[in-house]
């Protein structure tokens, strides 16, 4: 069993970062990303601090809108069409999830696709599906960067994604489809879902839900990636995959925490970069 270390790849992808963000000033160029924060909720702050932290240690300048949570639609629309505007702005990034009042779809569609750094627009979601160039959620990219990194070639594999969500389950797919992989996505109303897992040469799961995949349901060999975050009554944060009982049967295992989590910074600092230098 080997440990795909996402920790120590996100600390090389940052560095390269930093680099490439020391060479676009050079000529002139700073690369900017601007975060839409609204509300009170804790994960969030967190997140957005985390992200604050590595713009500011790679070079990109980095600006957050913070709104309460009672505001308006429209108040929102309205600063994401002033940064759209804004040429000093490369990236924009809208923290999930948003109040309930709030329709999350018209506010992700109001950000420019050619500064949706965090992938989520219908514009680079169907360029993901067509297989063109485009913006990639930052968690699946990150995933797709860990499995290159290990000469771990998706082709061919039989693959199953626990989670279907718009931000990781669906767009992992299409990636892991562009790749060849042979893909069985599962998601809550799934009948048997370990019928599904033990057959997967590659296994990713993405709910948050601590523990829902034991060593029972993993096939011997099997690589598996945990993108589930979860914090248990103890405080200690934890994934959705069993560790300690499945990594016995692993080829690769991504740790929780230390495996996806890191890559997702690091992937939305490239495409930041990215967007800095097609502007």
């Amino acid at each position: 069993m080997q440990i795909l270390d996402g920790k120590a790849l996100a600390a090389k992808i940052r560095e390269k970062a930093a680099e490439d963000v020391a060479s676009l000033k050079a000529k002139g160029i700073t690369p900017s990303l601007a975060v839409v924060l609204i509300g009170d909720d804790p994960a969030s702050h967190t997140y957005v601090k985390m992200k604050e932290k590595a713009c500011e240690q790679t070079g990109i300048y980095s600006i957050v809108h913070k709104m309460p949570d009672d505001i308006s639609l429209d108040k929102i629309l309205e600063t994401i069409e002033m940064m759209n505007k804004n040429p000093n702005i490369n990236g924009i990034l809208i923290q999930l999830p948003l109040p309930p009042h709030i329709d999350t779809q018209k506010v992700i569609q109001a950000v420019s696709p050619t500064k949706d750094v965090d992938g989520f627009h219908p514009f680079n979601m169907g360029k993901l599906v067509l297989d063109l160039e485009g913006f990639v959620p930052c968690t699946p990219l990150g995933v797709m960067r860990i499995l290159k990194e290990y000469d771990i070639d998706p082709k061919g594999l039989n693959t199953c994604i626990v989670g279907a969500s718009n931000i990781v389950g669906k767009p992992m797919m299409h990636l892991l489809l562009n790749k060849f992989a042979t893909v069985d996505i599962c998601h809550i109303h799934t009948k048997n879902l370990k019928e599904h897992t033990k057959k997967a040469d590659l296994l990713i799961v993405g709910v948050g839900k601590e523990n829902l995949i034991t060593e029972e349901m993993v096939k011997e060999g099997a690589i598996v990636i945990d993108i589930g975050i979860n914090k248990t009554s103890e405080g200690k944060i934890t994934g959705d995959v069993d560790f300690e009982g499945v990594k016995s049967k692993c080829s690769y295992i991504t740790p929780v925490p230390g495996g996806v989590g890191p890559m997702t910074i690091a992937m939305l600092l490239s495409n930041t970069i990215k967007a800095a230098r097609k502007a």
